[in-house]
């Protein structure tokens, strides 16, 4: 085997190996892995979703259209795409089931008080 052929041989595996989706899988689940910062991120929307959708639901039946938007759009959605799940997901769901009032809406106890 002449040297040509040899580095010809070479690069074929090479190639062969780089292009295979074993090695891809591999590559893009290191990229993949969760460093600190995503870690701590998950864990502060965690622990917002969590005070709020608490709050929410101690509150009464219902939920604003605003409180809703900031609540499911801005921070769970993001937190469930970064992998969060668990308690806030239950705690959203039952959010979903509140009825969604005006930004205006005042509850009648608070307007006779």
């Amino acid at each position: 085997m002449s040297g040509i052929d040899l580095i010809q041989t070479l690069l074929t595996i090479l190639c062969s190996v780089l292009a295979s989706s074993g090695v891809w899988a591999v590559v893009l689940k290191l990229m993949d892995r969760k460093d600190v910062k995503t870690q701590m991120l998950i864990g502060l929307g965690h622990d917002r979703i969590m005070y709020l959708a608490t709050a929410y639901i101690n509150r009464g039946s219902w939920i604003t259209t605003e409180e809703y938007e900031n609540l499911v759009d801005y921070l769970y959605k993001p937190y469930e795409a970064m992998g969060g799940n668990g308690s806030a997901k239950r705690l959203v769901d039952e959010i979903k089931k509140m009825d969604i009032k005006p930004n205006d809406y005042v509850p009648q106890k608070e307007v006779e008080q």
